[in-house]
């Protein structure tokens, strides 16, 4: 619909040529992509890249992949106009660590459910052994030990997991 008003001479200028204060040819590179509706979506990108270098990199791609490069000009140029000195990076990163700290958050979660239920087994083994409601008269000084640190053995095991994967992403 666009493409046939455009033709007739009746349609106005793309953003691109409103906002260059040119005549929008038929041909226009920037027509497809920005159009008169979208203003701010080419002010932002001529803004950070400028229309010269648009224009001669939507040139050198094929027409198929002009339009997912558009996006990532116009996701990149809003990016820059929000934090101009990290962009899009500064987004990733502060993701990044959204997702360590969650990661980490997590393994604390599963070495606690791990060290719970480590000490069910080992409270209901106990009262099985013992043939009493839970209360172990165990208390020799190897049991002792073996009830306090598996838990703590399971949970520097997770948090060992997570250092490791941890280094991984730093990478």
């Amino acid at each position: 619909m666009r493409e046939a008003s455009r033709k007739q001479g009746a349609a106005s200028p793309c953003a691109a040529c409103k906002l260059l204060r040119r005549r929008c040819a038929q041909d226009c590179v920037f027509a497809p992509y920005f159009p008169a509706d979208e203003p701010q979506k080419f002010a932002n990108v001529h803004k950070v890249f400028g229309a010269s270098n648009v224009n001669k990199m939507l040139q050198e791609l094929p027409v198929n992949q002009r339009s997912d490069a558009v996006s990532s000009m116009v996701y990149e140029a809003n990016a820059r106009v929000r934090d101009p000195v990290y962009g899009c990076v500064g987004a990733i990163s502060s993701l990044q660590q959204q997702i360590d700290s969650l990661q980490t958050q997590l393994a604390l979660a599963q070495a606690e459910v791990v060290h719970m239920r480590m000490r069910q087994a080992t409270s209901f083994s106990g009262s099985l052994a013992t043939g009493n409601s839970g209360v172990s008269t165990n208390n020799s000084p190897s049991s002792k030990m073996m009830t306090s640190h598996r838990p703590l053995m399971a949970l520097d095991m997770v948090v060992d997991q997570v250092n490791m994967g941890e280094s991984l992403w730093s990478c």
